[in-house]
């Protein structure tokens, strides 16, 4: 079979099975890459901050900063893994082999599976904060969300095998020529996938806060009433309520803008199971990939001690001894 002069094969020493080269200008190819490579970077460092804030200053060591920990985690190995393999896959010839494209399938269901549950765990979080203030410091600790935490990534790393069962006895059984990484899933998995990553948690969610946006209204309403006496015996409690409530319209922001995110993506893999060959996949992959972005952007806006440990991290002030002790709340 013999090929065009301007044809390029990833392998051209295989001229019957290889893929050809991406065809996108290589103007258009540069900047687009050098823009998403600079995402991926504000990727990995935001969330680093974010990790080694909540890891280092021991006052930050609550279940909610807990759950924030773990979302930080997974979004820092979007930015570090995720969107830097998606660039390769789009852009270039897939030279890292069956294997390597079967494991990169595996940790995109892992991470975003992880990243869902860990707003699951937010919104329920926040539900029992607001809605049962009182039974929140015995049935929430530390303890038991970082039990929660450790079975969430433990499960979802077994139940992510499901998703590539068929890749694993068989890698690269999707690919149609040498060069590609073709990532397919049929319609049960497909099926499974919608209801598990999509329809059961996002339901989830949305009871939760709505309960959650009904009690905070009514609290908020309550403080306002209050006569000033009461107010005075009460300060400690009202400043409970006050954080409470600051933290769920922070954490509620964040679940927002995660659903906005979210949404087209399973909305678009309903339509088309075939994300691999469909033309706006990549889209709605990095759109959700964005949104990993957006959430260390989301604390830095509402909350101040995430700029203040920002502040202390730059300056090196967390190598002085001592420096986990430190009073950023």
């Amino acid at each position: 079979m013999e090929l065009q002069d301007n044809v390029e094969l990833c392998f051209p020493q295989l001229l019957n099975s290889s893929c050809r080269k991406p065809t996108l200008h290589w103007t258009e190819a540069v900047l687009l890459n050098i823009c998403l490579a600079f995402i991926s970077l504000i990727t990995v460092v935001l969330n680093l901050l974010v990790i080694i804030s909540v890891s280092h200053f021991r006052q930050l060591h609550t279940p909610t900063n807990i759950l924030i920990l773990s979302l930080a985690v997974s979004d820092f190995l979007v930015g570090l893994l995720l969107m830097p393999l998606e660039v390769y896959r789009k852009s270039a010839c897939w030279v890292l082999g069956d294997v390597v494209c079967v494991l990169y399938g595996y940790f995109i269901s892992h991470i975003i599976s992880v990243s869902i549950g860990n707003i699951v765990f937010i919104s329920f979080d926040r539900y029992v904060a607001i809605c049962h203030p009182l039974h929140y410091p015995t049935r929430i600790t530390v303890i038991r969300v970082k039990r929660c935490v450790c079975v969430c990534w433990l499960c979802y790393g077994f139940v992510s095998i499901f998703y590539i069962k068929d890749d694993l006895i068989q890698p690269g059984r999707n690919n149609v020529c040498s060069g590609e990484c073709t990532l397919l899933i049929n319609n049960v998995t497909a099926t499974v996938d919608l209801i598990l990553n999509f329809i059961f948690p996002v339901s989830v969610i949305i009871v939760l806060y709505m309960r959650v946006f009904i009690v905070a209204i009514a609290q908020a309403r309550t403080m306002r009433s209050q006569i000033t006496s009461i107010r005075l015996q009460m300060s400690v409690h009202t400043m409970t309520k006050k954080s409470e409530l600051k933290a769920a319209r922070t954490l509620g922001v964040l679940v927002i803008v995660y659903l906005m995110c979210l949404c087209p993506y399973y909305c678009y893999s309903f339509a088309e199971i075939n994300l691999a060959s469909a033309t706006y996949a990549s889209f709605f992959f990095f759109l959700f990939y964005f949104n990993s972005c957006l959430n260390p952007v989301i604390y830095a806006m509402f909350y101040t001690w995430f700029r203040k440990a920002i502040k202390l991290i730059v300056t090196l002030q967390i190598l002085k001894p001592g420096s986990s002790e430190a009073r950023i709340l």
